[in-house]
């Protein structure tokens, strides 16, 4: 039963028999089959079927939610359970929003993984609101992200402090001057990341606090990772608000400016976040591992 559940479990968030079978390591008829088996079980219909889409049917969508559960509980187990024998071993499923995951999380998973070696990481990237629905779908245990939002189902622990600060080529005329006014920042173009990015979200805060909004900003393009924009920086006069941290290199390669804005200043918190009221030692571990790492008390 419990690998038919995987089985389903599987087809439930992949939505394709192929792929599920080839992240299973088994054939596409063995899926059809262990489906079946289920739908037998229950004696109702888990998918519906449209020529080559499926989707889930209300019993399915049931049976997905307990079994989001059940797997939880079983990675629970597994850690307790080799704590017992000083061998921690477990599963720990990590998102964190593209700032973070590029620029910030990967020593500390290096750190993480020398002190605990028979504990997987398994990170999953996307913007704030992506991860938020992750922690929320049950898909992750833990997420890193920044961004002004509050769910209320979620608990936000502030752990770093970080500014968001005008960048340009260095190439750029503008650069010649000593501080960038308001009315400056209407004429210049801009390049964003995508709605649902909690760096977007924290800028469009910031610039509301001075009068302003991001339309009033003339955006020449949304593009959905820091690395692309640094890249169109390079080979353009656009502008574009930036983590301090993810532009590090460049600013130490003089191939990327900060400019400093009249009256503005956009500071933020990353922020680790967790379901509220949901807590595991696992989980509890890696967050002493990252305050560790900064030198924090969480």
């Amino acid at each position: 039963m419990d690998f038919r559940l995987k089985v389903f479990y599987t087809v439930a968030l992949r939505l394709n028999f192929t792929k599920a079978a080839t992240e299973l390591y088994i054939s596409q008829p063995a899926v059809s089959k262990h489906i079946q088996e289920l739908e037998e079980t229950y004696k109702t219909k888990l998918f519906e079927r449209n020529g080559s889409k499926i989707a889930l049917t209300p019993a399915g969508e049931i049976l997905l939610k307990h079994t989001k559960n059940i797997f939880e509980i079983y990675r629970e187990i597994d850690f307790d359970m080799s704590s017992f024998i000083n061998e921690r071993q477990g599963l720990l499923r990590l998102g964190a929003s593209t700032t973070i995951a590029q620029y910030l999380i990967s020593p500390v998973l290096a750190r993480f993984h020398q002190k605990q070696k028979d504990i997987k990481v398994n990170l999953l990237n996307g913007n704030t609101e992506q991860i938020e629905n992750a922690l929320i779908n049950k898909e992750i245990e833990i997420g890193i992200v920044e961004g002004q939002s509050k769910n209320q189902s979620i608990k936000y622990i502030p752990f770093l402090k970080d500014e968001l600060v005008l960048v340009c080529n260095t190439k750029n005329p503008l650069v010649q001057q000593n501080e960038i006014s308001l009315e400056d920042l209407k004429t210049m173009k801009f390049i964003t990341r995508e709605r649902g990015s909690g760096t977007l979200e924290v800028i469009e805060f910031a610039l509301k606090q001075i009068g302003f909004k991001i339309t009033d900003l003339q955006i020449e393009m949304q593009l959905g990772s820091t690395e692309s924009i640094k890249s169109y920086l390079l080979n353009s006069d656009c502008f574009a608000f930036m983590s301090i941290h993810a532009v590090d290199k460049e600013l130490k390669n003089n191939e990327l400016m900060v400019l400093d804005v009249e009256n503005l200043c956009v500071e933020r918190y990353f922020y680790i976040i967790t379901l509220l009221g949901k807590s595991d030692s696992l989980s509890e571990l890696f967050i002493q591992n990252i305050a560790a790492y900064y030198n924090l008390e969480l």
